[in-house]
């Protein structure tokens, strides 16, 4: 974590800087919050706190930010859950996690878990801003708040409305939150433990194979007679939606 010193010394200043953006920030440990939100301000953005991951959780469920910083290991709630939380509720804010745990593995969970990008402890503030203005143009030019789309299926969030390359899919109301949980999470890996918590709000894995058939009627809906499939099979660890295999 950078200190005030760091800000204002080692050439790390913005420039460049794309708009002010708002910010929330999710961050428990209170100095390192203080020194990141006077640096933010300081470069002309806005900055909301919050200190746990409940708190964090229901300020971002609000809406009206920009991009998200999320700390991993908060109070309350953990950074992940918190953000998974969101993308299963329809949010879809860009989120940055800020994380001392910088091994690979830890950035490809963060990563999967919904998270936009992923920064390691301690960083230069300079990178930090840049990777926030990165988001937030990304961002803005591809969420849709209604309707989303992998290649050329399409799903209505207000109508319910399913369609792949203009044919009318008509689905089954699970097969419908399957479908838009894969679709919010496309060409990432979503095992089956992320859908029995996500889509069935299960926490344990029971002695069932409900998944396996649950996804084999969605491909048979979304893949058949078209050229090329969307749904796969990724063995043993889950399936991804996506135009390539």
């Amino acid at each position: 974590m950078p200190t005030r010193a760091a800000l204002n010394s080692t050439g790390d200043a913005p420039c460049g800087i794309i708009g002010a953006m708002q910010i929330l920030l999710i961050e428990d440990d209170r100095e390192a919050a203080e020194t990141l939100a006077r640096g933010l301000a300081e470069s002309h953005h806005q900055v909301t706190r919050a200190a746990d991951g409940e708190t964090g959780l229901r300020a971002a469920l609000r809406g009206g930010q920009d991009v998200l910083i999320v700390d991993r290991m908060l109070p309350r709630r953990d950074g992940l859950s918190l953000i998974r939380t969101l993308r299963a509720r329809g949010l879809a804010t860009p989120a940055l996690v800020l994380s001392a745990l910088g091994e690979v593995d830890d950035r490809i969970e963060g990563l999967r878990a919904g998270g936009d990008d992923y920064l390691v402890k301690p960083y230069a503030f300079g990178e930090l801003l840049a990777r926030l203005e990165a988001l937030t143009r990304r961002g803005g030019e591809t969420l849709s708040p209604t309707l989303l789309r992998v290649d050329d299926l399409q799903l209505d969030l207000v109508t319910h409305r399913v369609q792949r390359a203009g044919r009318e899919i008509r689905l089954q109301p699970k097969e419908l939150q399957l479908l838009e949980y894969l679709m919010r999470h496309a060409d990432r890996l979503v095992t089956r433990g992320m859908l029995l918590e996500q889509v069935w709000n299960l926490h344990f894995a029971p002695e069932t194979n409900v998944i396996d058939t649950q996804v084999s009627r969605l491909r048979g809906k979304i893949d058949r007679g078209f050229a090329r499939p969307l749904l796969h099979t990724v063995r043993g660890r889950g399936y991804r939606l996506g135009a390539t295999p």
